[in-house]
């Protein structure tokens, strides 16, 4: 905020937020990887959206004003926080004037669902104020933490089901990332013996010509798949003169056996219980969505 701030102060006649995003990018000496960074939904860079949430923020604290569209400059409220050279201009410094605070508690009371009076939105009001992220890393966040959460359940109700439905659930979530086509006809599980060594087979094509062979482990968090096991299936795909293997574990990779799967002419990817999670998550394999948040801005072609 401070350095957005300050050029705003620099330019008398105000500065465009695009000639900002790349003046600030200059002076703070960002390296192309860094401007180049995308937030999530890849629809805008990550520098981009800072500086316009930090031009918005400040704004709603009297510190800038519009001039026209996409155009803002500094107003005498802006100059003189300047004046007291701060070290910096935070959500907790902008919490000093009246208007953020309003701004503020408005949107507490929309995140929890209504005006549930002082006490019910102070809490929600202190998260936001002292936060230094934007309202979508906040969203973000909480996410990442609510999909954290989830990860450890679906694993911990993986152990707990019988042996073979690990084996049917790889199946299905390869199928739902994409590979093969309908599960029961060109993606199976097998599990049984006699199998050499297999425990799901996913065709690329109808005909079977190009398959992706599948061993799943349901191991203890502690137990760690080790070297031996790698090199088992890797001779389980030479029985079937397969290229492509997926080995599944709800636990981790030892360094041996990471090392061996990399070290073998068959193409081998390992998925440990964390990744196996995220992909769960992602593909909504064993988990369901019950709320989206949808995020809004301003179009501005539609003010064109």
């Amino acid at each position: 905020m401070l350095p957005v701030l300050r050029l705003a102060a620099d330019t008398g006649n105000g500065v465009w937020t695009r000639e900002a995003v790349q003046k600030i990018a200059d002076d703070l000496g960002l390296t192309p990887d860094e401007r180049a960074q995308l937030i999530p939904s890849g629809q805008e860079t990550l520098f981009s959206n800072r500086v316009h949430w930090a031009k918005t923020y400040m704004t709603k604290a009297g510190l800038l004003e519009p001039v026209r569209r996409g155009c803002f400059c500094i107003t005498e409220r802006g100059r003189q926080l300047l004046a007291t050279s701060p070290q910096r201009i935070d959500n907790t410094l902008l919490s000093q004037f009246p208007e953020f605070q309003d701004f503020m508690s408005s949107r507490s009371k929309d995140a929890v669902g209504g005006d549930r009076g002082t006490e019910g939105n102070s809490g929600t009001r202190a998260a936001f104020a002292g936060s230094d992220k934007t309202p979508a890393e906040i969203i973000r966040a909480v996410q990442a933490q609510a999909d954290a959460a989830l990860a450890d359940e679906l694993i911990e109700r993986i152990l707990a089901m019988p042996p073979d439905f690990l084996e049917r659930l790889v199946v299905n979530l390869v199928v739902a990332m994409g590979y093969g086509t309908t599960a029961g006809e060109t993606s199976k599980a097998i599990g049984r013996s006699g199998d050499n060594g297999v425990d799901g087979v996913i065709h690329q094509d109808a005909l079977g010509l190009d398959r992706v062979y599948i061993q799943a482990k349901r191991y203890a968090p502690t137990t760690l798949v080790g070297g031996p096991e790698i090199r088992n299936f890797y001779g389980s795909l030479a029985i079937h003169k397969a290229t492509k293997g997926v080995f599944v574990t709800t636990s981790s990779f030892s360094q041996q056996a990471v090392a061996n799967a990399a070290s073998f002419p068959s193409r081998m990817v390992l998925i440990d219980g964390k990744r196996l999670a995220a992909l769960m998550i992602r593909y909504n394999v064993g988990c369901r969505t019950e709320e989206t948040a949808l995020l809004r801005r301003v179009d501005e072609g539609f003010f064109e």
